[in-house]
């Protein structure tokens, strides 16, 4: 058996993934039961230890009396490091709360860019506390505390593991949340008894909300997708939710089942969903009509990942939305948080590896080896079939944009796409190659919404690399004589094959030669420019004025030098061998204009 240490890492990497997303879902899950906060936090510390690996994980909350406390901790060897408290606006914490984001340095005790409290450094000493990331506990935009990583030795942490710790300094904040909530409503009712029936009321909206959450929970557990959680919502909650990516478009919609409402577009939500997104906050608005509108920002850290858009009918009736139903919009949106980045990772994981196997093909090729067959063929792709490859350009978009859009062509076709030798490449099975050229150049340009270019050519006896290379040197072709925007096989530009075909080389420099040579060896030795000179007068269909200001120069001095290329060629070129002398300059241009394609 061949042994593939890229797709052993891949898979490694994948159930890392995994294993992340399944703890972070369990400690999502746990915040329900809406337990002791003491034991929520210690929980969530000990799922942040195990994950994230540093030497040991600490969670601090700021008091009434304003200094920042630590509340749990894994990892720790002095009992008295639970007791540290230091003033809010110092430390590495102090820079955490008041930014409200993720902060970290090398060195701690050593760093120069923090305030130092005494009493802390003394138990960072004690702890060998070397390397710390802090990331922040924020409710409803307000900052209560901060999650912190630390190692005792010096480290840089990666945006990975600073965006794994946001996300349980999340659901950190759910559970302050969640707990705060509880315990108000567990005081009312001690110590109100006058105001049962409110009390009452609220905790049947608490019940509701968890009930929501718990609903959520299972979707996500149950491997449900973003729209799975969008109609759970709709229907728990009335009316109509839609979810949109980070350009604004709208992804999903979904309506309640028993109170629908008329689905707002990307036009009306659009200053909400910038609202949302700028505050980090649940944004509300009512139009006129009384149509409501709530939109929760989507965040993984500091990554915006969309949003989430709620809108309901009757609102003028109805007064504000319940404080309970917005923040279960707001949970709903970790929910999806991590649903997104979880998609956004198998997606990325399957594109690298597309990437990958055609690579593999293309530098292997001519020929397909056992184990690139049967790789292709654990991806439910006949290697054998893969027969036409193309490549595409376009001026408003990098290759590697570019790289994306032609996988998920690819995946529809079984075929394999990826960013090869600085081109967005795809290799495809095809029965009629301008079809198929033509079909993923209308959708690349619906999709893009602007020019493309894509070039076609059929791989004979699997020899991708060849074929690779005549579709990129057709490209800067087409793009040298003006063609931006089609699709077409490199048997459409026949007439060029001598310079975008290798092999044709010598027939190139034969016929140069033969044509324009003497002009060329000409302008080597004396420094002139005749050839140029010729091919603006060509270019200006041999007129003489016309070339004269074109080449900023006076009628006879143009005349002299058309003169000169006469004693040169040593024919009357005006009148004899014009074609081949035409096309012998522009071919001479072609190569130069496509010299480094």
């Amino acid at each position: 058996m061949v042994s593939d240490p890229g797709g052993e890492a891949e898979s490694y990497s994948l159930l890392r993934r995994q294993r992340e997303l399944a703890s972070l879902y369990a400690t999502a899950k746990s915040l329900t039961a809406l337990g002791e906060l003491d034991e929520v936090l210690q929980s969530i510390v000990h799922h942040a230890h195990d994950l994230i690996g540093t030497d040991f994980i600490y969670l601090s909350l700021v008091g009434a009396d304003g200094r920042l406390s630590a509340k749990a901790s894994e990892g720790t060897i002095s009992p008295s490091f639970l007791a540290a408290g230091i003033p809010a606006g110092v430390g590495l914490g102090g820079k955490v709360l008041a930014s409200r984001r993720p902060h970290w340095v090398r060195n701690y005790i050593n760093s120069t860019l923090i305030e130092h409290d005494p009493n802390f450094d003394r138990l960072a000493a004690t702890e060998a506390l070397v390397a710390l990331l802090g990331v922040p506990l924020v409710i409803r935009g307000e900052a209560v505390g901060a999650l912190f990583a630390a190692d005792r030795s010096e480290r840089s942490f990666q945006a990975d593991e600073i965006a794994l710790l946001s996300a349980f300094a999340d659901h950190a904040a759910v559970a302050l949340d969640n707990a705060r909530l509880y315990e108000a409503s567990r005081n009312a009712l001690h110590e109100l008894q006058i105001a049962y029936g409110k009390i009452e009321e609220h905790v049947a909206v608490m019940e509701r909300a968890q009930a929501i959450h718990e609903a959520l929970t299972g979707v996500v557990l149950g491997g449900g997708t973003p729209g799975d959680v969008a109609q759970l919502l709709a229907d728990q909650l009335g009316g109509s939710v839609a979810l949109f990516d980070r350009a604004g478009a709208a992804l999903v919609r979904r309506d309640s089942t028993s109170s629908p409402c008329r689905t707002p577009s990307e036009i009306d939500l659009a200053d909400v969903v910038k609202n949302a997104h700028g505050s980090g906050r649940c944004t509300t608005w009512v139009d006129p009509d009384g149509v409501a509108r709530s939109v929760a920002s989507i965040q993984a850290g500091d990554s915006y990942l969309g949003a989430l858009a709620w809108t309901r009918e009757g609102a003028a009736d109805r007064g504000a939305p319940d404080d309970m139903d917005l923040r279960t919009l707001e949970r709903a949106t970790h929910i999806l948080g991590l649903l997104i980045l979880k998609e956004r990772a198998v997606a990325e994981a399957s594109e690298r590896l597309s990437g990958e196997l055609l690579t593999e093909l293309m530098v292997g090729s001519p020929g397909i080896s056992p184990a690139q067959r049967a790789r292709t063929r654990a991806r439910n792709i006949d290697a054998d079939r893969l027969d036409l490859v193309l490549v595409a350009d376009s001026p408003t978009m990098s290759s590697t944009d570019l790289s994306r859009h032609l996988h998920d062509i690819a995946r529809d076709r079984s075929g394999l796409a990826g960013e090869h030798l600085g081109r967005a490449t795809t290799i495809l099975h095809s029965v009629d190659d301008d079809r198929t050229v033509e079909d993923v150049h209308c959708r690349l340009r619906r999709t893009l919404g602007g020019p493309v270019v894509v070039v076609g050519e059929r791989a004979v006896n699997h020899d991708w690399s060849r074929a690779f290379s005549l579709a990129s040197r057709c490209s800067a072709v087409m793009r040298a004589i003006g063609h931006t925007d089609l699709g077409a096989t490199t048997g459409r530009y026949a007439l060029y094959a001598m310079i975008f075909d290798t092999e044709r080389v010598r027939e190139l420099e034969g016929f140069i030669a033969d044509s324009i040579g003497p002009l060329l060896d000409h302008d080597q030795r004396r420094g002139t420019n005749l050839v140029d000179t010729l091919s603006a007068y060509y270019g200006h269909r041999a007129n003489v004025a016309a070339t004269a200001r074109a080449l900023h120069v006076h009628v006879n001095t143009l005349l002299k030098r058309l003169d000169r290329a006469s004693n040169i060629l040593g024919f009357n070129w005006r009148h004899e061998n014009g074609l081949e002398l035409q096309l012998g300059l522009q071919l001479h241009q072609l190569r130069q204009d496509t010299a480094h394609a």
